[in-house]
């Protein structure tokens, strides 16, 4: 009972049926800004010459003639701006409607005046350096995880002894103790795995045309190169009916396995060649081979201890930790 006692009230009480519509405070105060100004921008011109205080007589005492400008120029400022105008409007016509008004006041108000324009710019350039930030930092971890690998370093070792960068590195820098000795060899095989190692993918050397501040400038141009690429690919294999080549095959092999760019570049050669064996740019021959490699997956997947013993974990629930105030 005291429950709806209390939404009664409330309700009573935001919708008081005899307000006033003008509020001390907000836009003219008490005063209609249409009366202040006599509605045209014309009379709000005659007012402010008239009411200006440099020209005011002595009469008026300086006080009120600052006074009666300031009224005339808040009332000009609102009624002269759309949005301003639009709100004032509102409140005129919709007085019940107090804590709006004063949400919608000071929104405007305290509302930081900025383009949107330099917004989005700054918004694109955080975008823009975290993203190549990320891509160094994939990079980095790629070659790091393959400097650590046993056939990749002995082949990169390899290399340097063919290429005398072992010994080079000695001459330069003459005799060193045993710890500098191996930092620096480690540095030379890092960077003959930077030269030598094919990183294809999400992995690979960050190119700073992938980034977002590049792409939006060449975007005219990347939506012309796709309308010509389309337009040329329904005349050659819809109305012609030519056959696909090699590198329209591997682009439908793409689509149908429904590979990003990056992940089908980061496919090995050969992994490429059998897409191609199987034809899996023909489309139905695509689906069956993914039902096949999925249904492989489950088979290997019963056949896990580990994944076994999740889903008996999985179908009896999990356990809740509960603590003993006993």
């Amino acid at each position: 009972m005291k429950s709806y006692l209390f939404i009664v009230i409330f309700c009573v009480f935001l919708n008081v049926s005899n307000v006033h519509s003008l509020v001390e405070g907000l836009y003219c105060g008490v005063e209609n800004c249409y009366d202040v100004l006599g509605v045209t921008r014309e009379s709000s011109r005659i007012l402010t010459r008239k009411y200006h205080p440099d020209v005011q007589g002595p009469e008026v005492s300086k006080e009120d003639a600052e006074k009666d400008f300031r009224r005339i120029a808040t009332a000009y400022e609102i009624l002269s701006d759309n949005a301003a105008r639009e709100d004032y409007d509102y409140m005129v016509d919709n007085p019940e409607e107090m804590y709006m008004h004063y949400y919608r006041y000071y929104r405007r108000r305290t509302a930081p005046n900025v383009d949107i324009r330099l917004i989005l710019a700054v918004c694109i350039t955080i975008i823009s350096g975290i993203q190549y930030y990320t891509a160094w930092d994939r990079y980095e971890t790629a070659i790091k995880y393959f400097a650590t690998v046993q056939k990749y370093r002995i082949h990169a070792t390899e290399i340097a002894k063919k290429e005398g960068l072992f010994n080079e590195s000695t001459n330069k820098k003459g005799k060193m103790d045993k710890s500098k000795e191996k930092e620096e060899k480690e540095k030379i095989i890092r960077k003959v795995i930077e030269e030598k190692m094919d990183i294809r993918g999400v992995y690979s050397k960050p190119d700073w045309k992938q980034i977002l501040w590049f792409q939006i400038i060449i975007l005219p141009y990347t939506i012309y190169l796709y309308v010509r690429w389309y337009i040329v690919w329904i005349y050659k294999f819809n109305i012609r009916k030519e056959e696909y080549g090699e590198e329209e095959k591997l682009y439908l092999i793409m689509k149908n396995l429904k590979h990003s760019r990056l992940e089908f570049d980061a496919l090995e050669d050969h992994i490429r060649e059998e897409y191609l064996e199987l034809e899996l740019w023909i489309k139905s021959k695509a689906i069956e081979w993914k039902a096949e490699k999925e249904e492989e997956l489950k088979r290997e997947l019963a056949q896990n201890s580990r994944h076994k013993a999740y889903r008996r974990y999985m179908k009896k629930g999990t356990n809740r930790l509960t603590f003993d105030d006993s």
